[in-house]
C-alpha cells in the first residue's frame, strides 16, 4: 500500500527519478533478550519462584489462617456471651456448649495446619536459596569470577549481588513463623479474653518481620528494574 501511495504523490509523467519512500527505523531487539544464557533464564526463574513462595505465604497467613483465627475468636465470645446469660446457679445444657466448642476445635486444627504449610514453604524458599548458590558455584566455573562478580546480568547487578543479598531472605520468613506459632498457642487457650485475642489477631495481619523485610517490601520492586522480562510469563 505504502508502493501505491507514493505513486499519488509522484509525478503525473513518467521520470526517470525514482520516487523514495521514507525510510522506517530500525529498531533493535534487546541485547539481553539475544544474548540471554542458561544462567540468566535460571536466575530470573529462581527469583520468580521465591516471589510465588512469598505470594503463597501471604495467602496462607491472610486468608486461610486470618479466617481461622477470627473465626475462633467469635465462636468463642459467642459462647462466652451465652453463658452470661444463663443464671448463676445453672448449668449449661450440652447443646449449648457442645456445638461451640466443636467450632473452635476444628478452627484450632486449621489454625495449626497453617503451621504446617508455612513451614512447607520455609523449606521451599530454602531450597530455592541453595539452588541459587550452587548455580553461582556452576557461572564461576563456566563464565568465570569476573563474570560473576562484575558482569550485569541484566541492567547493573551481577550474579553476585543477587547470591548475597538473597542468602538471608529465609530469615525474617523464620520469625514471622515463630511469632504464629506464638500468637497461635495464645488463642488455643480457651480462657484467652477477647481483648487478647484481638490484640493477637492485629498481630497477626500485621506480620512485623515482613513489613520491611519480606519479599514485597524489599525485593519486588528491584527485581523488576534489575530482571529483563521479571514478569514474562
Amino acid at each position: 500500500m505504502s508502493k501505491r501511495l507514493a505513486s499519488f504523490r509522484g509525478p503525473s509523467t513518467p521520470t526517470s527519478t525514482p520516487v523514495l519512500l521514507p525510510k522506517q527505523p530500525v529498531v533493535p531487539s534487546s541485547p539481553s533478550r539475544t544474548t540471554e544464557s542458561t544462567f540468566h533464564r535460571k536466575t530470573r526463574t529462581l527469583l520468580q519462584e521465591l516471589r510465588s513462595i512469598s505470594q503463597t505465604w501471604d495467602d496462607i497467613v491472610l486468608v486461610d489462617g486470618l479466617k481461622a483465627a477470627r473465626a475462633l475468636t467469635d465462636a468463642r465470645t459467642e459462647l462466652d456471651n451465652t453463658l452470661a446469660l444463663l443464671p448463676p446457679d445453672s448449668q449449661p445444657r450440652t447443646e449449648i456448649v457442645g456445638p461451640q466448642l466443636a467450632i473452635m476445635d476444628h478452627c484450632i486444627a486449621q489454625l495449626d495446619a497453617v503451621t504446617v504449610k508455612l513451614q512447607k514453604q520455609l523449606r521451599r524458599m530454602s531450597a530455592v536459596v541453595d539452588n541459587l548458590e550452587a548455580l553461582y558455584h556452576e557461572a564461576q566455573k563456566t563464565k568465570g569470577p569476573t563474570w560473576c562478580q562484575e558482569e550485569p546480568l541484566w541492567v547493573s547487578w551481577p550474579l553476585q549481588n543477587f547470591v548475597l543479598s538473597l542468602s538471608d531472605i529465609t530469615t525474617p520468613y523464620h520469625r514471622s513463623l515463630v511469632l504464629i506459632v506464638r500468637i497461635i498457642d495464645k488463642l488455643r487457650s480457651h480462657s484467652v479474653t477477647f481483648e487478647a485475642s484481638r490484640d493477637a489477631i492485629s498481630q497477626w495481619v500485621e506480620q512485623p518481620y515482613l513489613k520491611e523485610d519480606g519479599w514485597a517490601a524489599k525485593w519486588e520492586d528491584l527485581c523488576a528494574v534489575e530482571v529483563e522480562r521479571w514478569d514474562a510469563r
